[in-house]
């Protein structure tokens, strides 16, 4: 065992993934070649440089941060605290970078602070993201200010990360996770363990690797309702395929919300009212209701002080199925999130 990386938590208690040596090394190894078309380009003499806004034990900064920059001979620079964006963007003006992983709050938080233009962005040859949905709008505002296209990828603590990923060479945000690893295998399945294989039909996403974990520490009953007797790992998460074979999250099986029988997916929702103009972030969860059994409730944090809930609900209604709206419309300072910047859907389902 190399070691015990912990979930994160965001849907229920964490567990312990146990990592065996290969499967990290393996997961280094795929990272290396998927990055090799950019980071290759790095003029000679100039060391390849990763920004790492992620704690070091995040599955993530562990592997592709500190064990890859090793392996390349690249340099990491760390970030403590990515909250802080003032601190961020000073910390970032005094480096020439090429390799940017974040999620989607801090791309989005950084591309809105006044002091954005003080960092040199012409070095930027991939800009990673993951950990949580990439939103259109947040993609189009970094490329507009950067021009250097957000290129979404899929991981998770149980693949010592990384799963699939979109081409490093991408021009465009493709609103997908792209397509496997190499000698990443994955599948959809419905709920009874069968290979979806209808396009367009959703299924959870099930991944078969030499980067998937032996199981969970001290809990064979866990491992027991994730990993097929094939050697599959279920993610939880439910995703498409598209016509070229990209791979598609609509979001994690437990945060769907399910009104009057029919299914939501708070991504899908979050990504609409992400576009309007006076939403900085928003988060959907799925709240009891008498009448629908669960409704939609939308949280939404102001970009704009003057925006009105009769506004956000307008907006929705024409640009929404109906069963999608959201019945509840709550403002606040700001959303509750992981050290990392993920959403705690949790706590905002836990306060009425």
């Amino acid at each position: 065992m190399a070691l015990l990386q912990y979930t994160g938590g965001t849907t229920g208690v964490s567990k312990g993934a146990v990592l065996l040596h290969r499967n990290v090394i393996a997961n280094v190894l795929q990272s290396e070649a998927w990055n090799a078309p950019v980071m290759n380009q790095v003029p000679e003499g100039e060391q390849p440089t990763s920004i790492c806004a992620l704690p070091l034990y995040h599955i993530f900064a562990f592997t592709v941060n500190m064990m890859l920059s090793m392996r390349t001979g690249g340099k990491t620079i760390l970030i403590p605290n990515p909250r802080d964006l003032p601190a961020v963007l000073k910390e970032l003006s005094r480096h020439t970078f090429h390799s940017f992983p974040a999620v989607n709050t801090l791309f989005n938080g950084l591309a809105n602070h006044p002091d954005f233009g003080t960092v040199n962005w012409r070095n930027l040859k991939v800009s990673l993201g993951g950990g949580m949905a990439v939103q259109g709008a947040v993609a189009k505002l970094w490329l507009e200010k950067t021009g250097c296209p957000i290129v979404e990828g899929y991981g998770l603590s149980e693949t010592s990360p990384s799963v699939s990923c979109n081409p490093v060479t991408s021009t465009e945000f493709s609103g997908t996770i792209g397509v496997p690893l190499p000698s990443t295998y994955m599948k959809l399945v419905d709920d009874d363990g069968h290979d979806v294989v209808l396009k367009g039909q959703a299924g959870e996403i099930a991944i078969k690797g030499p980067q998937v974990m032996a199981g969970y520490w001290q809990r064979p009953d866990e491992t027991a309702k994730v990993m097929t007797e094939d050697g599959y790992f279920k993610s939880g998460d439910i995703g498409i395929v598209d016509d070229n074979g990209y791979f598609k999250i609509i979001d994690r099986k437990k945060d769907m919300v399910l009104v009057s029988g029919f299914n939501v997916y708070p991504n899908e929702v979050e990504d609409v009212v992400a576009m309007m103009p006076g939403v900085l972030e928003c988060a959907v969860v799925g709240v009891p209701d008498e009448k629908t059994g669960e409704a939609v409730k939308l949280v939404i944090v102001k970009k704009d002080p003057a925006l009105t809930e009769a506004a956000v609900k307008e907006f929705c209604q024409n640009n929404l199925t109906g069963y999608k709206r959201p019945r509840v419309i709550e403002f606040r300072d700001s959303l509750p999130k992981t050290p990392v910047g993920k959403i705690l859907r949790r706590e905002l389902r836990d306060k009425k």
